[in-house]
């Protein structure tokens, strides 16, 4: 897209229109239930027109925002949502549930289903990763009974712990980069803060919060529930060879990408150009569902003497047709995030902000808050807050750690603050059935607990190691 020509907007008009759009949009959704597609897609338009952007560019700034969102948001989802589905129709997610019950116990049940989604969150998207975890916290839900807060959002909080704090993740992987900090000492680093602020800022606040929501029902959104017969499930290896495939994949990427960056491995070598494919998210993702659909649905079926024949295809059929209003939903929240971008309004807010002349570490942090705020991506966040401070933290004599330590706070800053704006907000929030307030009282309350404490504990590493 050509670079726009915006008419000129004082800072104070800009905020002032963002504020009303934001205000305007709920309404849109809250009292006239106008459907969030159409109120995001409106409330898009009406802004960038308000904010100076031409009427000949505004579709153009809409459809680029829509468009890059769903491109990478509709192949993940869209995966993870077949993938998730033959989980659940085949057994697979009773015999994980089983499993971790048996492990934990059904009084930790929330815990286990935390800790399981700590370790699956490491290497893969926020949005993929959860949506694969779905159906086992839909069957343990189902099981022990109470409200699926109680289950869903310790397991939420997990995620977005890191997806904010922890490489391979885009945000704290650019903000890495661009401020020259070293990734393996910002996995430690993350790891030393990020543990703690899942437990306590996370965890701890999923389960306070989820008290007040004691009747919230499990949603049936990749279909209703199937009593598979024990006989009839998949083992327990078998789950774990398809739920581990797409680490296993992506941390083959991750390792040979970190070789080639180190100049240790040539560009050209066949492992890394092989890598390089397989290890992209969406096609570690695709490689897992097609895997699921062999190992777990056709082959016991062709064993067992069962048609095959177009049921695979109503299945995957049953899996995408739920999620489709989903992705737009999250698309239109992409473009309206797109158009809030465009006009640079939290660019310029957080220019002033790093020019007051605070200390680095809370600069940092409220630079990257000003852009979450601003146009919503926690990715957009963390590499703008990373490339405004960049220039403080080069001229500057800071050892690695406190450096490692900058990087966490701009990450923590990216993933709390979430509304309207954030593609996430509206994803998490769709599938877990939640409405706007209640994604507001939930997943936007979860983030920014996580976001505060993770800067808080990034703080006091930064005074120490400074």
């Amino acid at each position: 897209m050509e670079e726009l020509v915006l008419a000129e907007r004082p800072v104070w008009l800009l905020l002032t229109i963002a504020v009303v759009a934001i205000a305007f949009l709920l309404f849109l959704i809250i009292k006239t239930r106008l459907h969030a597609f159409f109120s995001l897609l409106i409330v898009a338009v009406l802004t960038g027109l308000a904010a100076g952007i031409g009427v000949a560019d505004v579709i153009d700034v809409v459809i680029a925002g829509f468009s890059s969102t769903v491109g990478t948001v509709a192949l993940l989802v869209g995966f993870g949502a077949v993938l998730g589905r033959i989980i659940e129709v085949t057994g697979g997610a009773q015999v994980l549930a089983d499993k971790m019950l048996d492990t934990f116990g059904e009084k930790r049940a929330p815990l286990a289903l935390s800790v399981a989604s700590l370790f699956y969150a490491f290497p893969i998207f926020l949005d993929a990763g959860f949506i694969v975890m779905l159906p086992v916290i839909y069957t343990v839900a189902r099981r022990l009974g109470g409200s699926f807060m109680l289950y869903v959002l310790p397991s939420i909080a997990s995620f977005m712990m890191m997806h904010a704090l922890l490489p391979p993740h885009p945000g704290p992987t650019a903000a890495a980069t661009v401020m020259g900090a070293d990734i393996g000492l910002v996995i430690l680093v993350g790891l030393l803060i990020g543990l703690p602020t899942w437990y306590f800022g996370g965890y701890l606040v999923a389960r306070a919060i989820s008290k007040r929501f004691p009747d919230t029902p499990v949603p049936a959104l990749l279909g209703e529930p199937r009593e598979v017969p024990v006989e009839e499930r998949p083992a327990f290896g078998a789950i774990l060879l398809v739920l581990l495939m797409p680490l296993v994949l992506i941390f083959f990427n991750t390792g040979l990408s970190t070789m080639e960056a180190s100049g240790s491995v040539s560009d050209q070598n066949a492992l890394y150009q092989l890598s390089r494919l397989v290890g992209a998210t969406p096609v570690a993702m695709a490689l897992s569902a097609l895997t699921a659909m062999l190992v777990l649905y056709v082959v016991p079926r062709r064993r067992s003497g069962q048609p095959v024949g177009g049921l695979l295809e109503e299945l995957v059929d049953d899996a995408l047709a739920p999620v489709c209003s989903i992705i737009l939903i999250t698309g239109a929240g992409g473009a309206f995030g797109r158009v809030l971008t465009e006009t640079g309004i939290g660019g310029q807010v957080a220019e002033g902000l790093d020019a007051m002349g605070l200390p680095l570490i809370i600069a940092a942090y409220l630079v990257t808050m000003a852009m979450r705020i601003a146009q919503g991506s926690a990715t957009v966040a963390a590499t703008t807050g990373a490339s405004i401070m960049a220039p403080a933290i080069m001229a500057g004599d800071f050892g690695t750690i406190a450096v490692a330590a900058v990087v966490i706070a701009i990450g923590a800053a990216s993933i709390g603050w979430s509304h309207v704006n954030d593609s996430g907000f509206w994803l998490i929030g769709k599938f877990c059935g939640f409405d706007t307030i209640t994604t507001f009282k939930t997943w936007s309350l979860v983030g920014t607990t996580i976001s505060l404490l993770g800067f808080a504990l990034s703080s006091v590493v930064f005074l120490i190691a400074a």
